[in-house]
């Protein structure tokens, strides 16, 4: 019988691992592969939710966690900390001796480990290249990932054609769609009843679910297009606003501040969680009457589960977008007028039935196909492929 082929998952924050969970179950149920869990960056720190103990609650084995001090949230800091996850990576990596390591996405903690597959010449599967957030250094993050890499699963074919511009094997990029929504397919989402119970409020609406991380790009990190967002919200008067954790990137500390803030001036009808994990953060999406903020939860997810959304700046500037996504300045006349928008129940019911731009919710299916069967003989010497305009 073959030996399992070590397939080896980084996963460092509740977002790559809530896209991550159905790739996951197939790795781990599959005999042909192998799963080795990384867990590294915030999932290990309290002060962004101690994720870890939810991937411990789920029942898979951690082969490895790899500390990163980010504590300190200057750019400075962070650099210090993803020059020491790098080294992390690398021992970690050495010690499993992987076949293959599978990131997701653009953030720093996927630039680290690509770094470290790099120099052991160890294969890399990317998720989610060829995509563009204009607003955010993850743009330059995720474009380096993807020339790191040798597997390519892309959530569309229009990010197909990007990772090909970049001279990548067209017959290593598979479109397979968002794995993210694996989870409308195969999660039991949480309920109201059930949502009202953990937040400890009743969702009376409009209920609002709120998520905002530094536009790392901006001159200010995204500050005045917070200020922006909240006083729209005020402007509103009652609302059930669900504030979800500031990601760790750099200036994350002012914006978590200033939403805490927000909150605790409201306690009867606003939350803030950490984390709320994907069950509970997608039931919650689907009941909400919008998603607002600068997350790509926004443009993923939240089209697919028919809810408005409200996108604030340039953050997610070039994803892909659906009808049901409303741009506006981060300004507070702008997002007040968007908020107005998203909820008069005629944009609602104007919004067409089509299919979700990021695919159908098999992805996992088809990226552990890829990942089990694909003959990683000679990969990592890479030819470049020039592109060829269409005529």
């Amino acid at each position: 019988m073959a030996t399992a082929r070590r397939v080896c998952v980084v996963t460092g924050t509740r977002a790559d691992y809530g896209h991550l969970y159905w790739v996951l179950r197939e790795l781990d149920a599959d005999p042909r592969t192998d799963l080795q869990l990384v867990v590294t960056g915030a999932h290990l720190m309290e002060r962004f939710g101690a994720t870890v103990r939810q991937i411990e609650d789920d029942g898979f084995a951690i082969a490895a966690r790899v500390p990163m001090d980010l504590s300190d949230d200057s750019p400075l800091a962070v650099a210090g900390a993803l020059a020491a996850a790098t080294s992390g990576l690398a021992d970690a990596f050495a010690r499993l001796q992987p076949d293959v390591i599978v990131l997701l996405g653009d953030r720093y903690e996927e630039l680290a480990a690509a770094q470290a597959a790099l120099i052991l010449g160890v294969p890399v599967a990317h998720l989610h290249g060829g995509e563009t957030t204009e607003g955010a250094f993850d743009e330059a993050i995720r474009h380096s990932v993807t020339k790191m890499s040798h597997l390519h699963f892309v959530a569309a074919e229009e990010y197909g054609r990007r990772v090909r511009q970049l001279g990548e094997n067209p017959a290593r990029v598979h479109v397979v769609g968002a794995p993210g929504l694996d989870h409308l397919r195969r999660t039991e989402l949480a309920g109201r009843d059930e949502l009202e119970e953990f937040l400890g409020i009743a969702l009376v609406a409009p209920v609002l679910l709120v998520t905002y991380h530094p536009e790392t790009l901006g001159d200010d990190g995204g500050r005045a297009g917070l200020g922006a967002l909240l006083g729209a919200i005020d402007d509103l008067g009652a609302a059930t606003v669900v504030v979800t954790g500031v990601n760790a990137d750099p200036g994350h500390g002012p914006l978590s501040a200033e939403l805490h803030g927000f909150v605790a001036a409201d306690p009867v009808r606003r939350r803030m969680v950490e984390s709320l994990g994907q069950r509970r953060y997608l039931g919650l999406m689907a009941v909400c009457d919008a998603v607002v903020g600068n997350s790509s939860s926004g443009l993923i997810e939240a089209p697919a589960l028919r809810a408005p959304t409200v996108n604030v700046g340039d953050r997610q500037k070039g994803r892909l977008r659906a009808a049901s996504v409303v741009d506006c300045e981060p300004e507070r006349g702008e997002v007040a007028a968007a908020l107005r928008r998203v909820l008069d129940p005629a944009f609602r019911g104007s919004l067409p039935g089509q299919p979700s731009r990021y695919g159908i919710g098999d992805a996992a299916v088809r990226i552990r196909e890829v990942l089990a069967t694909t003959d990683l003989s000679g990969i990592t010497m890479k030819h470049f492929h020039d592109w060829s305009e269409p005529s």
